[in-house]
């Protein structure tokens, strides 16, 4: 239930992006598609040019969920202000939501054109939006408890260790050793190897179950335990390697961001002092 309501909730914040990037490609697609020197006497010009009333406002709310998503994750993530509220998964989503919607109007307000500081800040900000792409793949590969706190090995090793007494308390009703079951199991390596291992694996002990003086409820709960078992030593390993990528992940995501908002300020900072204000 906990997935579907994850999955949904990124579904919903997905269509609200799409919707408002298709309507604005569909409101201005005549302006956008002319030449720099034909767009003054296109009826849409004064609406959305950069300093226009929709244009301007674009380039601001643009800005402003930047930088309000940005902050929100970032407090949220270091002193837990909305742990009671909300679970942190849910808003590393509404921030990869507000990081992606709000450079797309940032690149409305540019109407496509790009020259001189504003580029460096354009394709910091591209950057920073593909390294945020790739950080939420690597994010997700790292195993998390419900409320999305990253879980340490020890933690990952003690649930294991729960699991295998558990197993141990029902074995014991049999012959059989965890040793025997398991065999190459435990010797899991995550990818493509490691998954056709695991189904091989998966195959041999179900075969080798059925030899055995075992009801079909004792062989059920063995293979559930297997494919546990397996899944908590991937985890295990996994954990090592994305924590890793996530430290390199840093240096790409960092810099640019803090360029972006450097010259994001400039370019504040001089509209202001030529007087480009909008509706305030």
């Amino acid at each position: 239930m906990k997935k579907l309501v994850h999955s949904f909730f990124i579904f919903f914040l997905l269509l609200i992006t799409i919707a408002i990037t298709a309507y604005l490609v569909h409101f201005g697609q005549t302006y956008y598609a002319l030449p720099l020197t034909e767009r003054f006497y296109n009826d849409l010009h004064i609406y959305l040019k950069p300093s226009g009333f929709l244009g301007h406002g674009l380039g601001i709310i643009g800005t402003f969920m930047i930088a309000f998503g940005v902050v929100m994750y970032m407090v949220s993530k270091r002193y837990g202000i909305f742990d009671r509220f909300i679970r942190l998964k849910y808003l590393l989503e509404f921030h990869i939501f507000l990081c992606v919607l709000g450079p797309i109007l940032i690149l409305f307000h540019t109407t496509f054109k790009f020259g001189g500081l504003v580029s460096i800040a354009f394709w910091s900000m591209v950057t920073v939006v593909a390294s945020g792409v790739v950080g939420r793949f690597i994010y997700v590969q790292i195993p998390r408890s419900d409320d999305g706190r990253a879980l340490t090995i020890q933690e990952i090793e003690q649930k294991q260790n729960e699991m295998l007494n558990n197993f141990n308390m029902f074995l014991g009703k049999t012959d059989i050793s965890i040793a025997d079951i398991l065999g190459d199991s435990r010797k899991f390596i995550p990818g493509l190897k490691g998954f056709i291992s695991n189904k091989k694996n998966i195959y041999r002990i179900t075969k080798e179950l059925k030899q055995l003086d075992l009801n079909k409820s004792e062989r059920k709960n063995i293979l559930r335990f297997v494919k546990n078992e397996i899944y908590m030593i991937g985890r295990i390993n996994r954990l090592q390697k994305m924590q890793n990528l996530f430290k390199y992940w840093h240096i790409a995501h960092l810099p640019f961001a803090i360029i972006m908002l450097v010259i994001v300020l400039v370019h504040v900072t001089v509209s202001l002092f030529f007087g480009y204000k909008w509706i305030f």
